[in-house]
């Protein structure tokens, strides 16, 4: 103990000699916005019905089983996807590398050396060989005591580094689960549109037919003919035009799960329910927080550059580290494993940042900086997930009107189609009336096949922008972020 006593006043001293490595002036300046301070806006506040969170596998709402294969192998097969997953895993790997940090060491060291030595050299007698075997054989044992917390900080950065992994997997998830139901619900709309093609096509050749039954007659005329004839290669072509686009869509969504295209030609026609009513859970904004994957993962992003910088500060003070040494060392291998070979050292190490040319205060500033940036994704993405959500409501609502619209619209285009017809056939109009009254009733049942699909669209960016099922609290207590 006697030897000890003259370390104490050293000990004491080694806070005040810290301070020469200060980091007074060195802090954050970003602030988190907080959910409850954005305004949700009158459109979101009308929708908020109470309405429940969408749940994991929400596409099996729209009670397409074809879809439903579709989102699982988009999931398990795309590429994207496993990129993330190696993050994750990566992530995890840095958090066992920090976690070591925090426990005792023990390394081993055995050495066994033909030395020679010159006769300029000291020898243990001058009557010695100037070769000879030197060997040894040691335990070495060190503990960082962490006495401000720079190791645990290290370890918390990294474990909250690891859950902004794991959100950050879910989003992707989430966003191939969104890419594929959309495309799906483009498909159908293909699908539609065709149906409006080809049955316009089919109504182009009744009329050509009628045209040659009035002239051949006596009723009608060849300009008649002719024009019905001339509209004939465009609306083939147009049926063409959506094969080829029906085609690109299904090598869209084969690509989107990681398969060839004979994936995307065995699709059969999607047989999709409308989506739900325009509803929002009551707790918007707030509940965003824990609902929404990539902000989930910012908001680690966060919690870890906090960390980081506790780790910067603590590095600013004196280091204690207990170390320990025992073996065996010896000249003459024969006597290695003796009691006279023994060796042993115990005792504490202190390390203490004086003058380190500004690396320390270096140092703070990136772990602050990266924290002021941190901040700044976390607000971008909170206000960014607001807009989506109100985005997608907006939609929803005005293809709504779009569609009761177009579709009273519609209903008025196909009466006068079929009054133009009567009159045609009766020798009352010319073919103009029909032709005019015929792409009007094409492009009304054209807009009610584009508006169907694009609710679809919208409704699912609305799972998406409400987070897809995801819920933080859950994913925590599921142990996401333990390496």
């Amino acid at each position: 103990m006697r030897r000890l006593r003259p370390a104490l006043p050293l000990a004491a001293l080694l806070p005040a000699l810290a301070a020469c490595a200060g980091f007074s002036g060195v802090a954050p300046s970003a602030q988190r916005l907080q959910p409850q301070a954005l305004d949700a806006g009158a459109a979101l506040r009308a929708a908020q019905a109470g309405a429940a969170w969408p749940q994991p596998s929400w596409w099996q709402a729209y009670g397409d089983p074809q879809l439903d294969r579709l989102v699982a192998d988009t999931i398990a097969g795309n590429p994207g996807l496993a990129a993330a997953q190696a993050r994750v895993a990566q992530a995890r790997g840095l958090a066992e590398v920090a976690r070591a940090g925090s426990l005792p060491q023990l390394d081993g060291e055995a050495a066994f050396l033909r030395t020679y030595t010159t006769h300029e050299e000291a020898t243990l007698s001058p009557t010695q060989a100037h070769t000879y075997w030197q060997g040894s054989a040691l335990l070495q044992a060190s503990y960082d005591l962490d006495l401000w917390g720079a190791q645990r900080s290290a370890l918390e950065a990294a474990l909250d580094r690891v859950q902004a992994a794991a959100a950050e997997t879910q989003a992707a998830r989430l966003a191939l689960a969104t890419a594929a139901v959309q495309g799906y619900a483009a498909l159908a709309g293909l699908y539609a549109e065709r149906d409006v093609a080809q049955a316009d096509l089919e109504r182009r050749r009744n009329i050509l037919e009628l045209a040659r039954r009035r002239y051949a007659a006596g009723l009608g005329t060849r300009l008649e003919i002719n024009q019905a004839a001339t509209a004939l290669p465009e609306d083939e072509a147009q049926v063409e035009r959506i094969e080829q686009a029906l085609a690109l869509r299904r090598n869209q969504l084969a690509a989107l799960a990681g398969r060839g295209p004979g994936y995307g030609e065995a699709l059969a026609r999607p047989a999709l329910k409308p989506g739900s009513a325009v509803a929002v859970p009551a707790d918007l904004p707030a509940a965003l927080l824990g609902r929404r994957p990539d902000i989930a993962a910012q908001r680690w992003r966060v919690e870890a550059a906090s960390s980081g910088i506790a780790e910067a500060r603590a590095r600013f003070y004196p280091n204690v580290n207990l170390s320990a040494m025992a073996g065996v060392a010896s000249l003459n291998l024969t006597r290695l494993f003796t009691d006279s070979a023994a060796i042993g050292t115990i005792g504490p190490a202190i390390s203490l940042p004086i003058f380190e040319g500004g690396r320390l205060r270096g140092n703070l500033r990136v772990q602050a900086a990266a924290y002021d940036a941190a901040v700044d994704g976390y607000n971008a993405a909170l206000i960014g997930a607001l807009r989506e959500v109100a985005d997608a409501v907006a939609a929803l609502r005005s293809l709504a009107r779009q569609r009761e619209r177009t579709q009273a619209a519609l209903d008025l285009a196909q009466a006068a189609n079929g009054q133009a017809l009567l009159g045609f056939r009766g020798g009352l109009t010319d073919y103009l009336g029909v032709l005019n009254t015929q792409a009007e009733l094409l492009a009304q049942q054209r807009s009610l096949a584009q508006i169907a699909a694009a609710q679809l669209q919208a409704h699912a960016a609305l799972m998406d922008a409400l987070g897809g099922g995801f819920d933080a609290s859950a994913e925590r207590s599921a142990g996401a972020g333990q390496p």
